[in-house]
């Protein structure tokens, strides 16, 4: 592994087991998986198709709980809190991008990416302006006042990109945020989420099945059989 500081350590996970039981066999998805992501810096975890990388992220994002182990966010174990403690982690210290934009239908590109901000407590006129900087991140400037329906899978992949950094998070969990597009537009979201990344100074971790998004992270992991192992890359990118 690589030598970290532990005073610029964001994610600290430790022996995080988690099983399935299906009928009477028990499927073993994560096997005591350790290890440590620096504040501000970007990882990829790959992996075959029921390999448990979602199961992975959702323990570190809070939607799923693993039976034993420790996740520590920003110095807060989250796999101690309560239910209501991990809606408040998740609503005001995760940003959260899936494989499908789940953009709401009868709002505007700029209204989805305002209005998490806007329901945490933030004034409207703030919001917006916010929500229009992001936007103008992921090159949709002129699209802001465009519905979901009005925009490519491409464009609407890139508004969930703005979406998840509008509440300013600690960290950016993406799940196969280019799964459902072409290989064109996928770097191009790709680019535009690790560039957003940097930008704003916050922590990515992409679970991904595609090898030219995976490789643009600082660090790389490879989930395997329940088993999480580092992949060597060349240079430094973090």
């Amino acid at each position: 592994m690589n030598e970290i500081s532990e005073k610029n350590i964001l994610v600290s996970v430790r022996n995080i087991v988690k099983d399935y039981k299906s009928g009477a066999e028990i499927l073993h998805i994560l096997k005591g998986i350790t290890f440590d992501i620096p504040e501000g810096s970007s990882a990829a975890v790959s992996g075959q198709s029921g390999s448990g990388k979602s199961t992975l992220l959702n323990i570190l994002g809070g939607l799923d709980r693993s039976d034993s182990g420790s996740v520590e966010v920003g110095g807060v174990e989250i796999t101690g809190l309560s239910e209501s403690g991990l809606s408040s982690y998740r609503s005001r210290k995760v940003g959260f991008i899936f494989q499908f934009h789940y953009l709401l239908k009868d709002f505007t590109a700029l209204e989805n990416v305002m209005l998490p901000a806007y329901m945490a407590g933030m004034r409207k006129k703030d919001a917006l302006e916010r929500a229009r900087v992001l936007l103008g991140d992921v090159k949709m400037n002129d699209r802001i006042h465009h519905f979901p329906s009005q925009l490519s899978g491409g464009e609407r992949q890139r508004v969930a990109v703005a979406r998840a950094m509008v509440n300013n998070p600690d960290i950016i969990l993406a799940d196969e945020p280019t799964g459902n597009l072409d290989p064109v537009n996928s770097l191009v979201v790709a680019e535009l989420l690790y560039a957003g990344a940097e930008k704003w100074g916050k922590t990515l971790i992409v679970v991904t099945h595609e090898e030219q998004v995976a490789e643009r992270a600082g660090l790389r992991y490879t989930l395997e059989a329940g088993i999480l192992r580092e992949t060597k890359i060349s240079g430094d990118r973090r």
